[in-house]
């Protein structure tokens, strides 16, 4: 779902490189850690750099260069009036990697960072070394009904005072579009969306989906992604797929995103 929060238990490293970009029609802000082959980190809805991926960015940053981003609206990044969507986004992705002079790159997302992420596969093909999505789907229905009514009822009171505020009051440039922001993120989480399963079955870098054995994805339409990356076949058989599964057993959507030793394992063996 796109709620979620995660505290941050992992141990504390700086950025070796952090700040505002100004893109086209808006300001995106990022940090980098570490050195070695790019990867891109796209956090789930409300979140911030460090309330998504505390844990996960001093493991990671131990053999690769880390680039860590806040979307449109969220953390550092100044809430914009300008239309927002996930292709939208996806150029943002790759404006950063302009101004980093970075041409490809690994890029994992999160929950809504993960459609954007799938976006970003369908956009900019070329410039993708590896997809890795953590529960998170490329089209509305790819969520169990319970999500998509979630989604329906959702309102701005909902957040207040949530950690998700906290985490937002603490590095937002302007406190006082925390609504606004809300109801930006909360419409579009309420319009149907689907980016195609011919896009997908399209994307030619190699992708590692992880998910919740109980994180609200629809795990029927979870298997027809999985096929749609040339995955579900018999490896005995013939070749292995280059795309990965890995369903979670025990773990909600939010609860997943705390598995930090279970994810490096997929998500290492996957990279190399």
């Amino acid at each position: 779902m796109i709620t979620n929060v995660m505290q941050s238990h992992g141990q504390h490293v700086k950025p070796s490189a952090q700040g505002l970009v100004s893109l086209k029609d808006s300001k995106v802000y990022y940090e980098i850690y570490g050195t070695g082959k790019p990867i891109i980190l796209l956090h789930g809805a409300f979140m911030t750099i460090n309330s998504n991926w505390s844990q996960l960015i001093p493991e990671l940053a131990k053999t690769r260069k880390v680039i860590a981003i806040e979307l449109q609206g969220h953390g550092h990044s100044p809430y914009s009036d300008r239309k927002f969507d996930h292709a939208i986004l996806a150029d943002d992705v790759a404006g950063l990697m302009d101004y980093l002079r970075i041409e490809h790159a690994a890029v994992l997302g999160y929950s809504f960072g993960g459609a954007v992420a799938y976006q970003f596969a369908i956009q900019y093909p070329k410039r993708l070394n590896g997809l890795a999505i953590i529960s998170a789907t490329y089209k509305s229905n790819g969520w169990m009904p319970e999500i998509n009514n979630a989604f329906k009822n959702m309102k701005p009171a909902m957040f207040e005072n949530s950690p998700m505020q906290q985490a937002y009051d603490a590095v937002a440039p302007d406190k006082t579009k925390w609504t606004k922001f809300l109801e930006q993120m909360i419409s579009l989480a309420q319009h149907p969306f689907d980016l195609g399963d011919a896009n997908i079955a399209k994307i030619s870098s190699p992708v590692l989906i992880i998910a919740g054995d109980n994180d609200g994805l629809d795990k029927i339409e979870l298997a027809k992604t999985y096929q749609l990356l040339g995955g579900a076949v018999v490896g005995d058989f013939g070749q292995m797929p280059k795309s990965q599964l890995a369903i979670i057993p025990g773990q909600g959507h939010v609860s997943l995103m705390s598995q930090t030793s279970i994810i490096l394992y997929f998500l290492n063996g996957f990279l190399k």
